[in-house]
C-alpha cells in the first residue's frame, strides 16, 4: 500500500482490506501481519504482544510524556449480509464478520501512526500504539496486553469505539462511569422429579425457576434503581419427559451496572430470593430440598473516563471545531478498555457511524452493520488534536496523585 495517497483514501483502503479479511478472537494472525507490515512501511517498529497482538512507540524530538491509543482486532462469529454498500468489500472468511467496528478502529489508528510519524519533530515525548486482540471475548486481551508491559512508561491512553446508534461525526465523551461492567451468573436448582399424577411426591424446579424470575424482575427496580441495570436470561434448561416433574432446572444470564454496589445489590437480591423459595417450597419427606447452586462471574469492570482528562480533551476538541457530546446517556455496553483505565487515566470516546442519507442504519452486532468511512479521518483528526495537545500540556490532563 502507497502511504503516499491522500490520508482519508489511505484508511479507507485499509478498513476495507481489514473488513475483507475478519479473525476472531485470539486467532488474528494475518490481521497482525498486515499492521506489522503497514507500520514498517512508515518507519515504525513494532512488536508482538498478548500473542496476536502490535505494539509500537512513536518517539518525539525530546524526551516527555507518554501517552498510548488502543485499537480493538477481532472479529464477531456472524455471516455477513450483502448489501448495496459492501459488495466491494464484504467478509471473504464465511461465518465471520467486523460487525462491530473493529475494522475502522485498526484503520484510525494506522491513520493516526502515519499523520505522527510525519511530523514526530514538532513534538517531545513518546506515543505508544496498542493494537489489542480478543475485546469480545471475555476475560479480554486488555489483561494480556498490560499483565505483558503493554502500558509500562505510559502516562495516560486514549481509544474510541464506533457506534452504530449515534450521528456520523459525533464524539460522546462523557467524564466518569459511560460504559457498564458485566456479571454473568449460572444458576442451579435442585428439585424432586417424579409423574405429574403426583405432585406431592415432587418438587417442581421450574416453579421454584419461574417464581425466581418474577419476583428477581420486580424486587430489582425497588432495590437498585430501574435505570441504574440491565438483566437478562439466556439459557433456561430443565427435563426431558413431557409428563414428568424433572429433577434439576439450570438457568444462565446476565446483568449489568455502573457501580460495584450495585452489583453486590443484585446478587444479594437473588440469593434472598432463592432462600425464601427454597423455605417456601421444601417438603418434610425430602430433607435437604429443594436447594441451589449460584455463581455470579465477573466479567469487565465499569469504565470510568478520567474527569480531568475528559474535561481537557473536550475543550481542545471544541477548539478544533469537533461535534462533540459531553453528556449522552452511559452505555450498558461493556469494554475490556476499562482494565488500562484501572491503572492509567485517560478517556474511551464514542464515534458515530449513523447516517441515514448513506442508508448507514444498522446497529453494531448486526450482519449488515457498515460505517460511513467518512467518520474515519475524523478519529484521526480527533486522536491527533488530544494527542498533541497532551505532550504539549500535561498537566492539564493529568491530576497530581
Amino acid at each position: 500500500m502507497n502511504p503516499l495517497i491522500p490520508l482519508d483514501e489511505w484508511i479507507k483502503d485499509l478498513r476495507r482490506e481489514f473488513h475483507r479479511e475478519p479473525e476472531l478472537s485470539y486467532t488474528e494472525y494475518r490481521t497482525q501481519e498486515r499492521i506489522m507490515s503497514v507500520l514498517g512501511e512508515l518507519g515504525i517498529g513494532s512488536e508482538k504482544i498478548a500473542d496476536t497482538g502490535v505494539t509500537a512507540d512513536i518517539r518525539g524530538m525530546g524526551p516527555g510524556p507518554c501517552i498510548a491509543i488502543r485499537s480493538d482486532m477481532d472479529a464477531l462469529a456472524v455471516t455477513e449480509k450483502l448489501t448495496l454498500s459492501n459488495k466491494e468489500y464484504i467478509s471473504g472468511n464465511k461465518g465471520v464478520m467486523h460487525a462491530c467496528g473493529h475494522d475502522g478502529h485498526m484503520a484510525i489508528l494506522l491513520g493516526t501512526a502515519r499523520l505522527l510519524k510525519e511530523q514526530q519533530d514538532s513534538f517531545n515525548g513518546t506515543v505508544r500504539l496498542i493494537f489489542q486482540p480478543a475485546e469480545e471475548v471475555p476475560p479480554g486481551g486488555a489483561r494480556r496486553v498490560i499483565s505483558q508491559g503493554g502500558l509500562e512508561g505510559v502516562d495516560a491512553l486514549i481509544g474510541l469505539h464506533i457506534f452504530g446508534d449515534v450521528e456520523a461525526g459525533v464524539l460522546n465523551i462523557r467524564p466518569g462511569p459511560c460504559m457498564a461492567s458485566s456479571n454473568r451468573f449460572r444458576l442451579h436448582i435442585f428439585g424432586k422429579g417424579g409423574h405429574h399424577s403426583n405432585p406431592g411426591f415432587c418438587i417442581d424446579p421450574i416453579l421454584i425457576g419461574s417464581e425466581f424470575i418474577t419476583n428477581l424482575y420486580s424486587e430489582l427496580p425497588m432495590q437498585v434503581g430501574a435505570e441504574s441495570f440491565v438483566l437478562g436470561i439466556g439459557i433456561l434448561s430443565s427435563g426431558t419427559q413431557f409428563n414428568r416433574t424433572p429433577d434439576e432446572l439450570e438457568m444462565d444470564g446476565s446483568f449489568r451496572t455502573f457501580d460495584d454496589n450495585d452489583s453486590m445489590q443484585i446478587e444479594s437480591t437473588m440469593r434472598g430470593i432463592l432462600d425464601r423459595l427454597v423455605s417456601g417450597h421444601s417438603k418434610d419427606a425430602f430433607s435437604g430440598l429443594p436447594g441451589y447452586e449460584l455463581d455470579v462471574e465477573p466479567g469487565y469492570p465499569v469504565l470510568m473516563n478520567d474527569e480531568t482528562f475528559a474535561r481537557a480533551a473536550i475543550k481542545v476538541l471544541r477548539e478544533n471545531n469537533f461535534k462533540v457530546n459531553e453528556a449522552p446517556d452511559r452505555i450498558f455496553g461493556a469494554e475490556d478498555f476499562a482494565l488500562y483505565m484501572q491503572e492509567v487515566p485517560g478517556i474511551f470516546a464514542i464515534l458515530g457511524t449513523r447516517n441515514p442519507e448513506k442508508g448507514i442504519l444498522e446497529g453494531n452486532h448486526s450482519s449488515s452493520f457498515d460505517i460511513d468511512e467518512d467518520i474515519l479521518i475524523t478519529g484521526v483528526r480527533a486522536f491527533h488534536a488530544i494527542v498533541t495537545d497532551f505532550l504539549k500540556h500535561p498537566g492539564e490532563y493529568i491530576s497530581p496523585r
